[in-house]
């Protein structure tokens, strides 16, 4: 009986080893995972500590009233104008500062954000008045005093241009009138004194070319050489010819003048111009379009002005050349009209030339 009691614990006493070695392991992961459950516990009040701490550095960071201290500030400096130096800018800067408070680092943010270059979008946004500014008057508003004065004197190129035009073709219309209805009466006359007695209009200038003809015969009277007498009136007719020419040319001139010096007056106006929009990108630190354009605009209105006043002054030149050629034709066929009367009248018998009847001209 005790041997059996002892077999069955001698068997038992290895079943409960094995099963003690299985529950050690487990009870020395249970402790390790039950110290865990409270790490996890505290690792949430980090997340919210860290969470709580981002409003602190966030402190660093403008106040929320600073775009609108940045604006004040942009508009006090922008008063100043563009002729403002550096001294003027820099003083400005800081009485802003010390009048609205502003130190350490929130005023380096509230000077970072207004020294910071504007974008296209916030120039367009925050001055409506640049695209006013785009129109011919307002670029002229705006633009320099030399490139005004450079576009005044065009203005004025050009209108001298249409003036002239006016004039002077009502002057040529009426002269080439007027010529070809005394060349008709010219070739209807049979002599010298016939030519003179149709001559109504006082100053006509049939009746200039045929006064100076009869001066010519009447200074000429005791000559014998009729060729002498002819070569002298001709002479004579030519002088008066070249004249007409001359005096009708007169203001011409001016238009080939206009034609030929306005594209460099105008190209002088531009190159000054966007001279100073290049100086304007350096005092502003920006390449931006918004801020480069309405300079060169300016500029390039310029040289549209000099083309505005040369192009009509170069066309009208050539056309006011063809017509006084073919006036200076007209009269040169009048003098060859009075000459050829001259010639008739020498060549008939004395006697017929002192009946003639001696009309006073004018």
């Amino acid at each position: 009986m005790n041997r059996n009691a002892l077999r069955t614990q001698s068997s038992r006493l290895p079943l409960a080893a094995l099963l003690f070695g299985l529950l050690l392991p487990l009870g020395g992961h249970a402790e390790e995972v039950a110290p865990a459950a409270p790490a996890a516990v505290q690792e949430q009040p980090a997340v919210a500590t860290e969470t709580t701490a981002a409003p602190i550095a966030g402190e660093a960071i403008p106040a929320a009233a600073q775009p609108s201290q940045a604006e004040a500030l942009k508009a006090r400096l922008a008063a100043l104008g563009a002729e403002a130096t550096s001294e003027q800018i820099e003083a400005t800067k800081q009485e802003f500062l010390q009048q609205n408070g502003i130190t350490g680092p929130e005023a380096e943010q509230l000077l970072l954000a207004v020294d910071e270059p504007a974008t296209g979008n916030e120039l367009v946004e925050g001055d409506n008045a640049i695209l006013h500014d785009l129109s011919p008057m307002g670029m002229y508003n705006n633009a320099d005093k030399v490139v005004k004065s450079v576009m005044i004197g065009l203005v004025l190129a050009s209108i001298l241009t249409w003036t002239v035009w006016i004039a002077k073709g009502l002057e040529l219309l009426i002269g080439r009138r007027r010529l070809q209805r005394e060349l008709g009466d010219l070739k209807g006359a049979r002599s010298l004194n016939q030519a003179a007695e149709q001559a109504h209009a006082k100053h006509s200038f049939s009746a200039t070319l045929i006064e100076d003809a009869r001066e010519e015969l009447r200074l000429s009277a005791g000559c014998r050489e009729k060729e002498g007498i002819k070569e002298r009136v001709s002479f004579r007719l030519e002088r008066l010819v070249a004249a007409s020419g001359r005096k009708m040319s007169q203001g011409t001139g001016v238009l080939a003048t206009i034609g030929s010096t306005a594209p460099f007056v105008g190209l002088f106006g531009t190159v000054w111009g966007i001279m100073n929009s290049f100086i304007g990108i350096a005092k502003s630190q920006t390449t931006n379009l918004a801020v480069v354009a309405p300079g060169i605009a300016e500029a390039l209105l310029a040289t549209a002005l000099g083309l505005v006043a040369a192009i009509p002054a170069v066309i009208i030149y050539n056309v006011f050349a063809r017509s006084i050629a073919s006036y200076k034709a007209q009269v040169a066929d009048a003098s060859a009209q009075v000459l050829l009367l001259v010639s008739r009248d020498l060549d008939q018998p004395a006697g017929e030339r002192a009946q003639a009847p001696i009309a006073k001209v004018g």
